[in-house]
C-alpha cells in the first residue's frame, strides 16, 4: 500500500470542564474526527488521506485543533461545519483557510497567548 498523501491528526484530548487551557474534545465523542473520516470517505479519499485521533497537540488555547501533514498546517477553532471546506480547499486543492490557520507566534505558547482572541 502506498504512503498517505496527507495525514490529519485531530486533537481528541479531554480536560475537566472549565480548565484554564481549554479542551479540544470536551464531550469525548471524537465527533470532529468522525466527521472528517466520513467526508474523506464520501469523496473517495480514504486510501489517500488518513484522519487519526491524536492525544494533546499542546495547542489547547486554539482548540479544537488539527494538523495536516506533510505540509504542517495547523488549524484552530475548527468546528464540524468547517470539515467540508477543509477537505475541499486544503486537502484537495492545497489552499490555506486563513481564518483557521494558527499563527506561528501562537503555536507552542502554552497558555501565554489565547487564540482566537476572545472579547474581554
Amino acid at each position: 500500500m502506498p504512503a498517505f498523501d496527507k495525514h490529519i491528526f485531530v486533537c481528541c484530548n479531554q480536560r475537566a470542564p472549565g480548565h484554564s487551557r481549554g479542551c479540544c474534545d470536551p464531550d469525548g465523542s471524537g465527533q470532529l474526527r468522525s466527521r472528517l473520516k466520513a467526508e474523506l470517505k464520501r469523496r473517495g479519499l480514504g486510501v489517500q488521506v488518513r484522519a487519526n485521533n491524536a492525544g494533546c497537540l499542546d495547542q489547547c488555547e486554539a482548540g479544537p485543533v488539527l494538523v495536516i501533514y506533510p505540509q504542517a498546517i495547523w488549524y484552530g477553532n475548527v468546528q464540524e461545519e468547517d470539515v467540508p471546506r477543509i477537505v475541499e480547499k486544503t486537502i484537495l486543492n492545497d489552499e490555506l483557510i486563513e481564518e483557521l490557520v494558527i499563527p506561528d507566534e501562537v503555536l507552542n505558547t502554552k497558555g501565554r497567548i489565547r487564540w482566537p482572541k476572545t472579547a474581554s
